[in-house]
């Protein structure tokens, strides 16, 4: 499995109404500094709207300036309707919203 497949498999796995980081998908895929890496990887999503990379913000919670499909406020909107409350300059609450893989 190359590095994209890996990278869609785990984005695949957040859950609705919750999002996961950049660096939190490299860090599952087993390669730590890659975060811009998987940002490219989801810019080339060969499935978008299946592969639900809107789920998918930076470490502050920032939607993507350059969300592929559409653009920030697109991204923006597609959180919204899974319940993910986005703020007027585009951020999402991490404490709140940050998706646990590894919960008990």
């Amino acid at each position: 499995m190359n590095f994209n497949q890996k990278v869609y498999e785990i984005v695949c796995q957040i859950p609705k109404g919750k999002v996961a980081s950049y660096g939190q998908i490299a860090c599952l895929a087993g390669f730590p500094r890659a975060a811009r890496a998987v940002g490219y990887a989801l810019h080339v999503n060969p499935k978008p709207g299946i592969i639900p990379c809107h789920r998918v913000v930076n470490k502050d919670g920032r939607v993507a300036p350059a969300f592929a499909f559409g653009g920030p406020d697109e991204q923006a909107r597609l959180l919204k309707a899974e319940g993910v409350l986005v703020s007027q300059k585009g951020y999402v609450d991490m404490r709140r919203y940050l998706w646990h893989p590894f919960s008990f």
